[in-house]
């Protein structure tokens, strides 16, 4: 299989539908009695406070699945960065090679006319 290009792991952050910041846990509650549960609650941090929601029955496969799509989208980020670091090291140890020529040419010319 082919590594990852930069254009495919774009699109395929592009094709990400849903996504959902947090963590999902499950709870009852101690002092109630006769009350169906488990409840759910997603927790996540913003502005540098944590915040909880409460999610329904109802909503839970669609945050579970927003959820898994930011998961998605944080590990094709990171594939994303690899990338372009990757291409970063090595445009910068070119550029490193060719001036360390152009200085040694300039000195051996510079030696031969004196």
């Amino acid at each position: 299989m082919n590594p990852p290009t930069k254009t495919s792991i774009l699109e395929q952050i592009a094709a990400i539908a849903a996504m959902e910041r947090g963590k999902l846990s499950d709870y009852a509650f101690k002092d109630r009695s006769g009350v169906s549960g488990p409840y759910h609650k997603l927790q996540y941090w913003r502005d540098g406070k944590n915040h909880t929601r409460y999610v329904s029955l109802a909503e839970l496969p669609a945050v579970e699945a927003a959820l898994a799509g930011h998961s998605q989208y944080r590990q094709l980020t990171e594939q994303y960065a690899d990338l372009i670091i990757e291409e970063t090291r090595q445009n910068i140890a070119g550029l490193k090679k060719k001036a360390a020529r152009r200085k040694s040419v300039w000195l051996r010319r510079k030696k031969s006319n004196g």
